[in-house]
């Protein structure tokens, strides 16, 4: 199975999500508003950690966080308390434990660029999805300006221009926005819209320029810049090509991981697959299907 670079006990919310990265938050936010669809039965966030961003699904019915940490779900749920509308959920997205067609929207933010497969990630991702649904991935861009800048000035070995991932450090990888869009078409989805975001992530900018006045003048940027992609971060929103072929939705439910038996009822205690006979447990207001 490919690796997974694991959160565990970290401190990504105050180590990461520092105040100097209040404008790539801010302008995480925009994108996401102008491509999620506002409303809908169940979303899932894949990737969620400690819900930054959350407030965001407001128009949802029932919003699944899911991460491979458990300790940042725990964070998650002692900031959004016994709000029934969350399911929080572990697990490793190479092996996601959800029925197949069961969500309206699926989100993953920061997350790809940690991903050592990315097209076995994106088939589950395609597979838990309705047949018009959304899905809205974000992604760390290979052909980013600075990038661009430096390969034409030979201060880079590696070409922005070539479309594999390039892996910058193990595990965490640049995407080509040509190779991530085939690799949706090959899993039966279309981009239908995108985003270029952060373009104004530049250190002395951030300590001169209020964070809230680069987000906003970079929220202006994300529809046009989308044409060039040429930001260090891109959003897209992706549907079925042809959803007549997707198949009907289905309930929310679990798939267990070890056999892909679905349904598994959604309940608040530990659950055990009647294939394979295999106990997920339930503790802390935490479903945990991590192998």
């Amino acid at each position: 199975m490919p690796a997974i670079c694991d959160y565990e006990g970290s401190r990504y919310r105050t180590e990461f999500w520092t105040p100097e990265r209040r404008f790539e938050d801010l302008a995480d936010r925009y994108a996401l508003r102008a491509l999620l669809p506002p409303q809908g039965e169940t979303l899932i966030e894949v990737g969620a950690g400690f819900g930054r961003l959350t407030p965001l699904y407001a128009g949802y019915e029932r919003v699944v966080l899911f991460d491979y940490a458990t300790s940042l779900l725990h964070e998650a749920r002692e900031h959004l308390g016994d709000d029934p509308r969350y399911l929080f959920v572990a697990g490793d997205l190479y092996r996601l434990p959800f029925a197949s067609r069961a969500f309206d929207a699926v989100v993953m933010v920061r997350v790809m660029h940690h991903l050592e497969d990315a097209p076995a990630a994106l088939a589950h991702l395609a597979r838990i999805l309705r047949a018009h649904g959304a899905l809205v991935l974000e992604f760390a861009n290979k052909r980013h300006l600075k990038a661009l800048v430096r390969y034409a000035l030979r201060r880079q070995s590696w070409s922005p221009f070539d479309l594999e991932p390039y892996p910058f450090v193990p595990l965490n990888y640049d995407f080509h926005p040509r190779w991530v869009e085939a690799r949706l078409r090959d899993v039966g989805l279309r981009v239908e819209a995108a985003r270029a975001v952060s373009h104004f992530r530049i250190p002395w900018l951030k300590r001169r320029v209020p964070p809230h006045i680069l987000a906003r003048l970079d929220a202006l940027l994300q529809r046009p810049g989308a044409l060039l992609k040429v930001s260090p971060s891109v959003f897209l929103r992706a549907r079925p090509v042809i959803p007549a072929d997707w198949g009907e939705s289905r309930p929310l439910a679990f798939r267990c991981p070890a056999c892909g038996h679905e349904p598994l009822p959604i309940k608040t205690e530990d659950l055990r697959c009647p294939q394979c006979r295999r106990v997920w447990p339930y503790q802390d207001g935490i479903h945990n299907f991590k192998t």
